[in-house]
C-alpha cells in the first residue's frame, strides 16, 4: 500500500455537505452501481436507442428498468421500476426483448427454460404479462445467457454444463413456442464457466463472457448467424473492474461495450476505438467532470482551489511542485487549462497536500520526508510563481509520515493527518497563519473507519470534517458538536470512490458543499462529484 496524503480546510457559505448525496455525473460514467436493487446481476440489455438499461439477477428474482437521458451514458442515469418474475423463475439468469418492446423473454435455472412476457406498453415492463415458456433443459441444464437474432428467427442460448452455445430456429418470429433445436458450439476452449453471449447485429461476430478467465472472448462466423462456421478470434480481460463477469451488451454500433459483473454488482462501459474489435476496447473514462493532469504529473497528491473556482491547485509528488490551472467555468474541471508551476523541492522532495490562506497570500505545503509544514508568501494574491519559502514547522514529535494539511478559517489552528498514527492531529496558533508559534494540542484517530487516510476537508464552519482513506476507497464524513474541536468528533457515514479510482490521494469541496472533487493514481487525475 502506498503513502497516504492529502488535507485542507473550505471557506464560503454552508449547505451540501451530505456524503449519501455524492454521485460520480462525468459523461460518459464508466460505471453504475446496481446493488441497490440487485446484489446479484446476471443479466443485461439495453433498449435499441440507448434511453433504457434492464438487470435481472438471482437475489430479487426481477427485471430493473432504468432510465437513461444520455443515451447509452450512466450520467444522470436513474432507476424506475421493476418486475417480479418469481412465479415463473425464481433464479433468472437472463433477459432479453423484441426489437420494439412489446415482448420480453426471461431464461432461468429453475425451469431450465425461456420464459415469454407480453408488454401492452412497450419497454414499460409494469405492463408484462407471462404468455408461456421453452425448455432447453435437452441441450443444456445449466443455463445463463440468451440472445435472440434481431428479426427474432433465432434464440441462442449459453451455459455452463455443456460449455457451450446453443442455437434453435423460431418458425414463427419471437414465437418461443415453435423453437426448435439446431446446433450447438462448444466455447470450453476459451473458459469452462461461459455466462453470456452476445451478437454483432449482422451475425458476423459473437462475443461471450467467461468466469473462467474474467474475460470477453471474440469469435468471427464466416456463415452469418451459423455457429458451426464460428472461430475463435481473441479476447479481452474485465478483470481490473469484476471478477465475475457476467451480462454482456453492445451498443448497436459497437463504438462501447457494456459487461455487469456480479463481485461489484455494476455495469462497467467500454470504449471501443475500432467498432465490434475487443483488442481496441478501453474503459470510458469521461470528458466532463474528469481531468486528466498526468502531463504536469504522474503522481497528483492533492487538489485545492481558490474560493470562486477559477483557480484550481494540484500537488504533484513527480515534479515535487504545485501545478496551477485556470478554470474558464468556474468549478468545471473540464474547463481547467494548465497555467505554471512552482517547485518545493528546495524544501521537501515528497510533498503530499497544500493549503491557501483565504485571501491567496500565503501558501502552506507538508512533506513527508522532512515531517514538516512549509510556510509560503505570494506577493501576488494566487499566483504561485510570486511565492517565496518563509519558514517551517516540524510535526515529527506527532506524525513521522504526514500526509495532510488544513488550516481553520481564522488561521489561530492548524491540522495535519498522517498515515503513522492512523490520525488527526491538532495545534493551536498564537499568531494567525505564522506556523512557527504552533503548538501541539490533540489528535483524533480514524483507524476505525481507514487505516491509510490520504486526505482530509473541513466544513466551513467546523462542524464537519471529511476524510479519504485509501484502504477502503472511501470519503468518511464526521460531525463535529464543538466546531473545530476533534475530541468532539463523531463518524457519520461514508461514500466509496472505488469505481473512479483505487487509489484516491486527496479530496476537496466546493464552499457550499455541493461539489467534491478527489484526486486519484488511477489515471493521474482529478474526478468531480455532485452532492
Amino acid at each position: 500500500m502506498r503513502i497516504p496524503h492529502g488535507l485542507r480546510a473550505a471557506s464560503g457559505a454552508p449547505g451540501g455537505w451530505d456524503l449519501s448525496k455524492a454521485v460520480f455525473n462525468g459523461s460518459p460514467n464508466p460505471f453504475f452501481d446496481v446493488n441497490a436493487q440487485e446484489s446479484i446481476p446476471r443479466g443485461l440489455f439495453f433498449k435499441p436507442d440507448g434511453t433504457k438499461m434492464y438487470v435481472i439477477g438471482t437475489n430479487s428474482d426481477a427485471v430493473h428498468e432504468y432510465s437513461l437521458p444520455n443515451a447509452w451514458d450512466f450520467a444522470g442515469a436513474s432507476y424506475v421500476q421493476n418486475f417480479s418474475v418469481a412465479t415463473e423463475e425464481d433464479t433468472p439468469y437472463d433477459v432479453s426483448f423484441k426489437d420494439d418492446g412489446t415482448k420480453m423473454y426471461v431464461l432461468g435455472r429453475t425451469g431450465v427454460d425461456i420464459n415469454e412476457y407480453s408488454l401492452s406498453a412497450a419497454w414499460d415492463i409494469s405492463t408484462a404479462s407471462y404468455v408461456q415458456n421453452f425448455s432447453v433443459s435437452t441441450e443444456e441444464s445449466v443455463p445463463n445467457g440468451l440472445f435472440f437474432k434481431p428479426d427474432g428467427t433465432k434464440v441462442y442460448v449459453i451455459g455452463q454444463n455443456g460449455d457451450d452455445v446453443n442455437e434453435y430456429s423460431l418458425s414463427t418470429a419471437w414465437d418461443i413456442s415453435t423453437a426448435s433445436y439446431v446446433q450447438n458450439f462448444s466455447v470450453s476452449a476459451q473458459d469452462t464457466a461461459p455466462q453470456n453471449v452476445f451478437f454483432k447485429p449482422d451475425g458476423t461476430r459473437m462475443y461471450v463472457t467467461g468466469n473462467t478467465g474474467d474475460d470477453v472472448n471474440e469469435y468471427s462466423l464466416s456463415t452469418a448467424w451459423d455457429i458451426s462456421t464460428a472461430s475463435y478470434v481473441q479476447n479481452f480481460s474485465v478483470a481490473t473492474q469484476d471478477t465475475t463477469p457476467q451480462g454482456l451488451f453492445f451498443k448497436s454500433d459497437g463504438s462501447r461495450m457494456y459487461v455487469i459483473g456480479a463481485t461489484t454488482d455494476s455495469v462497467y462501459q467500454y470504449t471501443l476505438s475500432t467498432a465490434w474489435d475487443i483488442s481496441t476496447a478501453s474503459l470510458a473514462f469521461p470528458t466532463s467532470n474528469y481531468l486528466s493532469v498526468a502531463a504536469e504529473d504522474n503522481q497528483p497528491e492533492d487538489v485545492l482551489f481558490k474560493p470562486d473556482g477559477t483557480r484550481m491547485y494540484i500537488v504533484g509528488n513527480q515534479g515535487n511542485d504545485i501545478n496551477e490551472y485556470s478554470l474558464s467555468a468556474a468549478w468545471d474541471i473540464s474547463s481547467a487549462s494548465y497555467v505554471q508551476n512552482f517547485s518545493v523541492l528546495a524544501q521537501d522532495n515528497s510533498p503530499t497536500a497544500a493549503f491557501f490562506k483565504p485571501d491567496g497570500l500565503n501558501m502552506y505545503v507538508v512533506g513527508s520526508t522532512n515531517t514538516s509544514v512549509y510556510e509560503y508568501s505570494l506577493s501576488s494574491a494566487w499566483d504561485i510563481s510570486t511565492a517565496s519559502y518563509v519558514r517551517t514547522f516540524s510535526v515529527s514529535a506527532q506524525e513521522t509520515a504526514p500526509t495532510g494539511l488544513s488550516f481553520k478559517d481564522d488561521g489561530t489552528k492548524m491540522y495535519v493527518v498522517g498515515s503513522t498514527g492512523d490520525d488527526v492531529n491538532e495545534y493551536s496558533l498564537s499568531t494567525a497563519w505564522n506556523i512557527s508559534t504552533a503548538s501541539y494540542v490533540q489528535n483524533f484517530s480514524i483507524s476505525a473507519q481507514d487505516t491509510f487516510p490520504e486526505g482530509m476537508f473541513f466544513k466551513p464552519d467546523g462542524t464537519k470534517m471529511y476524510i479519504l482513506g485509501s484502504a477502503g476507497d472511501n470519503v468518511y464524513e464526521y460531525d463535529l458538536s464543538t466546531a473545530w474541536d476533534i475530541s468532539t468528533t463523531s463518524y457519520s457515514q461514508d461514500f466509496s470512490v472505488a469505481r473512479q479510482t483505487s487509489s484516491p490521494t486527496g479530496v476537496f469541496f466546493k464552499p457550499t458543499g455541493t461539489k467534491m472533487y478527489v484526486t486519484g493514481l488511477d489515471g493521474d487525475a482529478v474526478w468531480s462529484y455532485d452532492l
